[in-house]
């Protein structure tokens, strides 16, 4: 059974955040700055944290993984937004 997820992060270290960001987008759909949308089974959730805990600082940085429900029941995908209108954000992510 597969499950979606939104992945966010907050990354202290710009070295570690580029990595972050490669590996989340090797998963899943870049939906905004560090957000992902990832359709996951559990041996790819499991590989997936498993990867991104050899990347980061448990006691600087932090990953969300935000559990949607199964991803057959999951219906049509609706984003809305407030201010700028929404975009799908398939733009490369550069720290400076």
């Amino acid at each position: 059974m597969r499950d979606n997820y939104f992945v966010t992060y907050d990354i202290c270290n710009p070295k570690r955040l580029r990595k972050v960001f490669k590996l989340c987008k090797g998963y899943g759909v870049h939906l905004q700055l560090s957000v992902f949308e990832c359709d996951l089974n559990n041996r790819e959730k499991l590989e997936f944290e498993e990867r991104l805990k050899s990347v980061i600082n448990g006691s600087e940085d932090q990953v969300l993984f935000i559990g949607l429900g199964p991803s057959h029941a999951r219906g049509e995908r609706t984003v809305t937004s407030l201010g700028l209108n929404y975009s799908k954000a398939d733009i490369p992510c550069f720290v400076v």
